[in-house]
């Protein structure tokens, strides 16, 4: 092989470059690839994290959508920030904080929960109201809350919770099984915007959940928990096993 032509590109191609100004045999600034526990951008640590769950820009997906501004409004810094680093034992919502097992550290955790807030919340926009509290201040009632489920929420989730044409079964076994008390007392606050349902004061107009129904409302979908959810199996699919 002829290496005279060769060499000589190889010369010209490194005058030119130099002429240019470009560093050959070196990479450029910043073309570097940042190590994951480096990145403190929120988008992409939002979308690597988040999204999957709660959706492109906090709109909500399987779970609750962080931009609702009123879940904001309830849930304070301290709250939102240890859900993410600790995540909720019992739920899908995994801990991300490094100390816990995750894979982010601390200064990443501040950003998504900080930005989270910053972008997205409306301040001032509960004033002038008596929103129920984010964490339970008491014990609830089942007995209680079967009543106030009946007259709050029936009308879309149907009979028992099974179901309704406004709105999905919430006394489904999966669904309860995935969600803890927190979780269900979070969407009677907040509602699920994102899918139609109202927050505390929409359900009845005019008549706003107290802060106890919504406890005893929670006590009483607690209550239907199954101890084995999705079972008993049907006859039908052991024979396909």
């Amino acid at each position: 092989m002829n290496r005279v032509p060769y060499l000589c590109l190889t010369g010209l191609l490194s005058v030119l470059l130099s002429a240019c100004g470009i560093p050959h045999g070196q990479p450029s600034e910043g073309s570097e690839p940042v190590a994951p526990d480096q990145i403190l951008e929120f988008g992409t640590l939002y979308g690597q994290n988040c999204s999957g769950c709660h959706g492109a820009n906090g709109k909500g997906g399987p779970a609750i959508a962080l931009a609702n501004p009123v879940y904001l409004a309830v849930a304070d810094d301290a709250a939102i920030r240890n859900a993410i680093a600790d995540g909720v034992s019992g739920t899908s919502m995994p801990a991300f904080a490094q100390s816990a097992g995750g894979m982010l550290t601390d200064r990443q955790i501040d950003v998504i929960s900080g930005e989270i807030r910053a972008r997205w919340s409306k301040p001032g926009i509960l004033i002038g109201t008596n929103p129920p509290s984010y964490a339970a201040k008491s014990i609830g009632d089942a007995q209680r809350g079967e009543a106030a489920f009946k007259v709050y929420c029936e009308s879309c989730h149907g009979s028992s919770g099974r179901g309704g044409q406004k709105a999905s079964a919430i006394t489904n076994d999966s669904f309860l099984a995935l969600v803890s008390d927190q979780g269900l007392r979070t969407i009677v606050i907040a509602g699920r915007p994102e899918l139609g349902a109202p927050d505390w004061r929409g359900n009845v107009p005019g008549k706003p959940m107290s802060d106890q129904e919504v406890t005893d409302v929670v006590a009483w979908l607690a209550s239907q928990r199954a101890q084995n959810p999705g079972r008993p199996y049907s006859a039908s699919s052991y024979s396909q096993h």
